[in-house]
């Protein structure tokens, strides 16, 4: 057996950022492959570099790997469950994509990407298929009112849950704001499927989240070009005035109006979190909570807690 001590310098940080990476996909219950964990790395490294704190981490029983899956539990059922939610992603793909082509056909849409748990080609019998939507600039409420208002026919053929059409942002401003762990994954592992332009602009504003993920390259390509229906050109000339322009702020801040009040009354989604919504001219973007703040500290705790354990058991070696 190849002798996997500390020869080389780095290595003890190429433990750390492999852990870490392992452990913020734990918190989903999530193992990933071995080029999975490349490209959730925090830091760039030679690939031999990258194996061979892999197999130090096998050989010291840190972490474990089930089929092609690495984890850090000891435990089969999380390979199981990963092969059998793939499987389920692979099946709603097909249907995610044709939920892409009918609402980049609604005015004012520029670009449409699959994200939440199906971008990270993991589905269950609960899952919907969360969409990111880019709209024209100053656009974006006219744009999510007319998808909102067709998402309520689905209900009456309970297919809502193909259209859960979550995060809304516009040309004007494509820099994701918060900016930490749980943002760049989400933006690296969004799968875009039709505007290819408008997520070449959205990845260029947001190159940000190499500094958390300097080996995941995003998925432009992935795209489909934008193409103009009649109907749609017709709807956006009609509206491209300050009739468009009032109209759009008008809705703003009715549904930000109404979604705060929502969120007051502490209703509860279907997932058994307390309804909300951050809304503002350029934006539209769930908020239940401090979801984010609390995954990223629980992720962060989680990293140091493990890395001490692994510190530890090296003492004692």
């Amino acid at each position: 057996m190849k002798n996997y001590q500390l020869k080389h310098q780095n290595l003890p940080s190429i433990n750390k950022n492999i852990i870490a990476a392992l452990a913020y996909f734990d918190v989903f219950n999530y193992p990933l492959t071995q080029a999975e964990i490349f490209l959730f790395l925090g830091e760039k490294c030679d690939h031999n570099l990258f194996t061979d704190g892999l197999a130090y981490l096998l050989a010291h029983n840190c972490i474990y790997c089930f089929d092609t899956f690495y984890t850090l539990r000891d435990d089969p059922q999380i390979a199981i469950r990963r092969r059998n939610g793939n499987l389920k992603a692979n099946q709603m793909m097909p249907v995610a994509a044709k939920v892409c082509k009918l609402l980049i056909r609604f005015p004012f849409v520029r670009g449409i990407a699959i994200s939440g748990s199906l971008s990270k080609n993991f589905a269950d019998e609960q899952s919907d298929i969360d969409l990111f939507i880019i709209t024209a600039p100053n656009r974006l409420w006219l744009a999510r009112t007319l998808m909102h208002l067709f998402k309520k026919l689905t209900f009456l053929v309970n297919k809502e849950h193909f259209f859960c059409m979550n995060y809304f942002i516009d040309e004007q401003e494509l820099e994701i704001v918060e900016k930490n762990i749980y943002t760049a994954t989400e933006i690296v592992t969004l799968i875009p499927l039709e505007g290819d332009i408008a997520f070449e602009h959205f990845y260029s504003a947001n190159a940000w989240t190499m500094a958390y993920l300097p080996n995941n390259y995003m998925r432009v390509s992935t795209a489909n070009p934008l193409k103009k229906s009649f109907i749609k050109t017709l709807a956006e000339t009609i509206l491209d005035h300050r009739v468009g322009d009032a109209l759009d702020s008008l809705l703003c801040k009715i549904t930000g109006a109404r979604w705060l009040k929502k969120t007051q009354r502490k209703k509860l989604n279907a997932k058994g979190l307390i309804m909300g919504m951050k809304a503002s001219k350029h934006y539209a973007k769930p908020d239940p909570g401090n979801f984010q703040q609390n995954l990223v500290k629980r992720y962060q705790n989680k990293v140091q807690q493990l890395l001490k354990e692994h510190q530890d058991s090296m003492a004692q070696v």
